[in-house]
């Protein structure tokens, strides 16, 4: 191994943007910022928590909204149909 080219190993801080959590880990950087981390997580966690970015959240559930009602008044229009005959 070369002497000089590889960055050195050092402990490092993480930090959460999330919750603040702070913990210790070997990484090149003194420093690391994390936005969610094993203590927010909903996997770890189990909660279900939705980290909005710019409406995204809503603009799915307009969308998922519409294509739903469709496929309602599609149905009862095919229901309609059946019934008549």
């Amino acid at each position: 191994m070369k002497k000089g080219i590889h960055p050195r190993y050092v402990l490092a801080k993480v930090v959460c943007g999330t919750c603040g959590n702070t913990f210790m880990t070997g990484s090149t950087r003194p420093e690391l910022h994390v936005e969610v981390c094993s203590n927010c997580h909903p996997f770890f966690t189990g909660k279900q928590q939705i980290v909005d970015t710019a409406g995204r959240v809503e603009r799915f559930t307009r969308r998922y909204q519409k294509t739903a009602d469709k496929a309602a008044e599609k149905a009862a229009a095919t229901a309609e149909k059946t019934a008549a005959r």
